[in-house]
């Protein structure tokens, strides 16, 4: 099979929600469903000997959340798919906002008691940045919930991203029994399934066939919604479905698989394949062109312990990843020897001899990858750049024993490079006594978790009052204009960039409209 085969069969993607609204539990039966697993972890029990397959971090298990991003590859249907569990918690957004630069489609789901919820709405910016095609899964049925027209109308307009239903539901909480494919108008009713720990038996029939079996009040209260949806919906188109324009809505269960082999056939058959991406320079890179090129999107250190090993997640972009290639680091222009690279199921690897564009490959780091990096076999390139956004938390760092000074730089270098946090230096100090930033409050809990944990460092984080980051461009006059000045805190980052922080909008303003060429940037610029 060719390069460019290989890429079409390809469907690589991530499911995004607000906290709570079942991503960890769709994730278990997609596997379930696809034969990757054979008995689903009981997600709500994680107090018992099972947990999510996703979830590897011990404080992910204890806590029953998901923290780091999990990569999970499976075949289905003669699609070979990548699917990227990205952290449900608010806190670790930073860690999202990179996996969803190396999918090619995403799943939206939605809790239909709840409709779009904050977060939600946070990680579809996200994906509208990046033009991704979008599906949308309405979960858990299986309880009473909004009106299923409502909720097109919440979508619509809250996203303001058009809607066309794929199927709908037929009842709702305990009196729901299945969907009606609206392209095909057959009628897939559900049972079994052992609570959803197991696959379920689906019964099909028509629509025009099935009175007799629903029984006439359920029959003629469907029929009636189908036809107010013929005013409310889009028709589904697979041009504006991969502009992003356009969203493919799927109702169902996670908890009770109602619904969800439905949702994976269309991910695996009409979900985008890997796509062009654009180089700095502006170039065209094509999944089947001959050079093999793919980025880092994630590193992760220590998913073993015991052989401090780190890993960098990489998604390849062009041609046929070999295992022993060798290839140029865009950064640095260094070389690098790929010899032990590996695929995933969640914390379970197997070596990989090859892969093709879309698929993620774990790579073993010697500390000479980054976060963005760019890997090629013949020539140093760059695709466009992973942001870095700007953390809303602030702390110092108070070390227990000084002794340990040389383990703690080492573990706050680690995570850095990972995004566990960020580090900001004062350029009086230099890096002896960096302050750390994170999006969420939750990332310093970590921290210290894995400081104690992997690198055997017992710390007492101080909190700052800082609220506000700011990366700082624009005229040299601007910088020195902040920097004279006392109140204006100017650090910087591991890159040397410099950054503002402050404890409220205000004085960003202030600075704004008197420092003569001042630019102040959320998101670091590339």
């Amino acid at each position: 099979m060719s390069v460019a085969e290989q890429a079409r069969r390809r469907r690589t993607f991530g499911i995004i929600s607000h906290p709570d609204a079942g991503k960890t539990t769709l994730t278990e039966k997609l596997l379930l469903y696809s034969g990757a697993i054979h008995l689903a972890g009981s997600v709500k029990s994680r107090k018992s000997s099972r947990h999510a397959v996703s979830d590897w971090m011990k404080l992910e298990q204890e806590r029953g959340i998901s923290i780091t991003s999990s990569v999970l590859q499976f075949e289905y249907e003669n699609a070979a798919l990548n699917l990227l569990d990205t952290p449900g918690h608010a806190d670790f957004s930073e860690d999202t906002y990179r996996v969803l630069a190396a999918v090619d489609s995403a799943v939206m789901l939605v809790d239909h008691s709840k409709g779009v919820e904050s977060r939600t709405r946070k990680l579809f910016e996200v994906c509208r940045m990046r033009n991704l095609p979008m599906i949308t899964f309405m979960n858990k049925l299986d309880r009473p919930g909004l009106d299923p027209l409502d909720l097109l109308e919440d979508i619509s307009s809250t996203l303001n991203l058009r809607v066309a239903p794929i199927n709908w539901p037929i009842g709702m909480g305990k009196e729901f029994q299945g969907v009606v494919d609206l392209r095909t108008r057959q009628v897939l009713l559900f049972s079994g399934g052992d609570k959803g720990a197991s696959v379920l038996t689906t019964e099909t029939m028509h629509l025009d066939d099935a009175e007799e079996r629903l029984g006439s009040k359920v029959y003629n209260e469907v029929l009636e919604e189908l036809e107010l949806l013929e005013g409310a919906g889009d028709p589904f188109t697979e041009e504006e479905f991969f502009a992003g324009e356009l969203s493919p809505i799927f109702w169902g269960s996670a908890l009770t698989n109602f619904g969800v082999e439905p949702l994976l056939k269309f991910v695996a058959a009409e979900s985008a394949s890997p796509g062009s991406r654009m180089t700095s320079d502006g170039e065209e890179i094509r999944p089947d062109d001959d050079e093999f090129t793919g980025f880092i999107f994630k590193i992760q250190a220590n998913m073993n312990p015991r052989h401090r090993d780190r890993v960098a997640f990489m998604r390849v972009v062009s041609g046929q990843f070999t295992r022993g290639i060798d290839v140029t680091i865009g950064r640095s222009g260094e070389q690098l020897r790929l010899s032990n690279p590996h695929t995933f199921m969640a914390q379970e690897r197997s070596i990989v001899e090859e892969a093709f564009p879309g698929d993620i490959v774990g790579l073993y780091d010697p500390g000479k990858l980054r976060i963005g990096d760019t890997l090629a076999v013949s020539r140093r390139l760059a695709y466009d750049g992973i942001p870095r956004f700007a953390p809303e938390h602030f702390a110092r760092v108070i070390l227990k024993d000084p002794m340990k000074r040389k383990q703690l730089d080492a573990g706050l270098t680690q995570l850095a490079h990972e995004g566990v946090i960020q580090l900001f230096y004062r350029p009086d100090v230099g890096r002896q006594a960096p302050y750390l930033g994170a999006v969420g409050v939750l990332q310093f809990e970590v921290l210290k978790e894995r400081l104690l944990n992997e690198y055997r460092v017992k710390c007492i984080l101080e909190r700052l009052s800082y609220q506000y980051a700011r990366w700082i461009s624009g005229s040299e006059e601007a910088l020195k204009w902040l920097e004279d000045r006392r109140d204006y805190p100017v650090l910087r980052d591991r890159n040397d960039q410099p950054v503002l922080l402050s404890d409220s909008l205000w004085p960003m303003n202030f600075a704004l409209q008197n420092a003569p060429g001042l630019e102040l940037h959320e998101v670091e610029p590339l």
